[in-house]
């Protein structure tokens, strides 16, 4: 498979050839659903917490006695039944993380790669770098790429002036490519790769 590759002016740069293993494969939606949920998983805090009858401030003392009333046996007022008693079942402080395979996170990338590539949403850049910061300049030189919403994907090290000038564009997610994810992929429209973001991913996973 080839991309054409794009300058930041909007120029060409000429073609570039990726791998079908990595950008055309058929893409499968049980996969990519099962990397998100474990990436969303994983980034779940997990602090909600409801208090037990046990850790109630209140007294112990036994509301009534036993024997005699002909209302039902109470102990104290701390039980779940009672106003301001403590939540019967009610959540705890645990983490939502599960195991995914390591094999099965992989291909769960390909095919949200190959996903794009399949709807003409991939965009190759010759690089990302600027030389002013400039978010103005920036916001320009993308909306002549037509990039409104997208993930720009750039090489193991990002240009300093490039990422000060971006991180105030609005719908515009920046990341080197070890960072480079599923879920950041399928939430914005255009993924933009780098042509050391694409090295870099087909020495990966060659």
């Amino acid at each position: 498979m080839d991309f054409d590759v794009k300058t930041l002016d909007g120029g060409s740069d000429g073609k570039i050839t990726v791998s079908d293993e990595i950008f055309g494969l058929e893409p499968r939606q049980d996969l990519v659903q099962r990397v998100i949920r474990w990436q969303l998983s994983k980034r779940q805090a997990g602090t909600h917490k409801t208090k037990t009858r046990g850790e109630i401030n209140a007294t112990g003392k036994k509301m009534y006695k036993q024997k005699g009333t002909g209302r039902a046996r109470h102990s104290d007022r701390k039980a779940p039944q009672f106003r301001g008693g403590g939540k019967a079942f009610g959540p705890v402080v645990r983490s939502h993380a599960h195991d995914l395979p390591k094999k099965v996170r992989a291909l769960g990338l390909k095919h949200a790669l190959s996903a794009k590539a399949r709807d003409g949403k991939v965009i190759v850049l010759a690089s990302a770098e600027t030389d002013a910061t400039k978010t103005k300049a920036l916001r320009e030189k993308l909306a002549g790429l037509g990039l409104a919403n997208a993930l720009i994907v750039d090489g193991a090290e990002q240009n300093d002036a490039f990422v000060k000038a971006a991180r105030n564009i609005p719908h515009l997610d920046l990341l080197p490519v070890a960072g480079i994810n599923v879920y950041d992929i399928l939430r914005r429209d255009t993924l933009v790769l780098t042509k050391a973001a694409v090295e870099s991913l087909e020495e990966r996973f060659k």
